[in-house]
């Protein structure tokens, strides 16, 4: 594997990580009598772990070098898999999804980082495919092994661990990206006052485009039995696979389109066509769950997915612009502390909602939220472009 490669492994390692025990939380209720609210509560400490990572360790690959933060995040996924594999009750799941937060939060930014390095005009592409197949596969990863595997509880989490000691091997023959700074240390995350609009408009895009995925982490295991007329977990987990799939290939086919440019798609244009097809997609996902169509549901997950990949990838490449390289690794936490805010509010939020307003109406009310958000990225984003558009002609 070469470095890109193995950078945007990843990322995409820990996003599956992150998305396959979901359709485990079930098994785990069932076997240890846990209530729903608790199991909302274990996911809330996976996302306060990320959150806790990015905002203590966030830019220490800006001093300590981006090779051991990715190595002692890896590491720190592993030991997370590992009390997993050995939980036995509900305070084990605690402790896991805490760690596996931490070591998320640690490796992510700096991986993040590290692509901005190898790879700048890249970075966002390749950070929105490895989060886009991270979180299908390892959503529908979840769901095949509970359905098939002999020992469901265990079998993911040995399958993550196996692909994680991969990444390790291949971080730690890989030579580093930064040249050498002044040690290990520890600061918050920021923002240069130089790049406070792009950041804000960047913020805006990813909070849209991973709230749905929160969302249909929390929600959608749930409905699509229903609409797709099959029992068990593996309509959940297709459904999850199709949405990430989708976002993968979305700034990929971008790129493709013709532009004024002459190059695809420029970031801009990405970012605010990404909030258009996600607000539709929303809707039409809303209506599918009314009418009960399973064909609008796919479509829907289709098209969602489109407008999160584009959205995403548009955030990223705006920002990817304007980080200055010294302060890379800390711009990418700070950019991160607001995507995971967006991908963990909203899922826990709704994890409480469901109870009295039930998944329908749940997905209803938090979907309004996300289509308003995006309605307003667009504008916000069509202002900027064509703002850009006419300081160019007047030089």
């Amino acid at each position: 594997m070469n470095d890109i490669t193995i950078k945007a492994g990843v990322i995409g390692l820990c996003l599956a990580a992150s998305a396959t025990p979901s359709p485990l939380y079930k098994l785990y209720a069932s076997a240890w009598e846990i209530p729903t609210s608790t199991l909302t509560l274990v996911y809330a400490a996976y996302c306060l772990g990320v959150l806790a990572a990015l905002l203590l360790f966030g830019r220490i690959s800006d001093s300590w070098g981006r090779r051991p933060a990715i190595l002692a995040g890896l590491a720190g996924l592993l030991v997370s898999l590992g009390l997993f594999l050995a939980a036995s009750g509900v305070g084990w799941l605690f402790v896991a999804r805490g760690l596996q937060g931490l070591a998320t939060g640690v490796a992510i930014s700096a991986a993040g980082a590290a692509l901005l390095d190898l790879r700048p005009a890249a970075a966002g592409l390749l950070n929105t495919l490895a989060s886009g197949l991270g979180v299908g596969v390892g959503g529908l990863l979840g769901a095949v092994l509970v359905e098939y595997a002999p020992a469901p509880l265990l079998t993911p989490f040995a399958v993550l661990a196996a692909v994680d000691l991969l990444l390790l091997a291949g971080v730690w023959a890989r030579p580093e990206t930064v040249g050498a700074r002044a040690g290990f240390r520890m600061a918050a995350p920021g923002v240069p006052k130089e790049i406070l609009g792009p950041f804000v408009l960047s913020g805006l895009g990813v909070t849209s485009s991973w709230s749905i995925v929160g969302l249909y982490l929390a929600l959608v295991p749930a409905l699509a039995p229903a609409l797709m007329g099959s029992a068990g977990n593996l309509p959940g987990g297709v459904a999850i696979f199709v949405m990430g799939t989708a976002a993968a290939l979305a700034p990929v086919l971008a790129r493709r389109l013709p532009a004024s440019a002459g190059r695809g798609l420029p970031v801009s244009g990405q970012l605010s066509s990404g909030m258009l097809v996600l607000a539709a997609g929303v809707a039409l996902l809303t209506l599918s769950i009314s009418a009960g169509s399973a064909a609008r549901f796919v479509v829907s997950s289709v098209v969602i997915g489109l407008g999160g990949g584009l959205g995403l990838g548009g955030s990223l490449g705006l920002l990817g612009a304007a980080a200055p390289p010294e302060h890379r690794a800390r711009v990418m936490s700070a950019f991160y502390v607001v995507a995971y805010a967006a991908i963990s509010l909203p899922a826990i939020g709704a994890g409480f909602a469901v109870r009295a307003l039930g998944p329908v109406a749940t997905f209803r009310v938090f979907g309004l939220g996300i289509v308003v958000v995006s309605l307003v990225t667009f504008l916000l984003a069509r202002a900027r472009r064509g703002y850009r558009i006419s300081a160019r002609s007047i030089r």
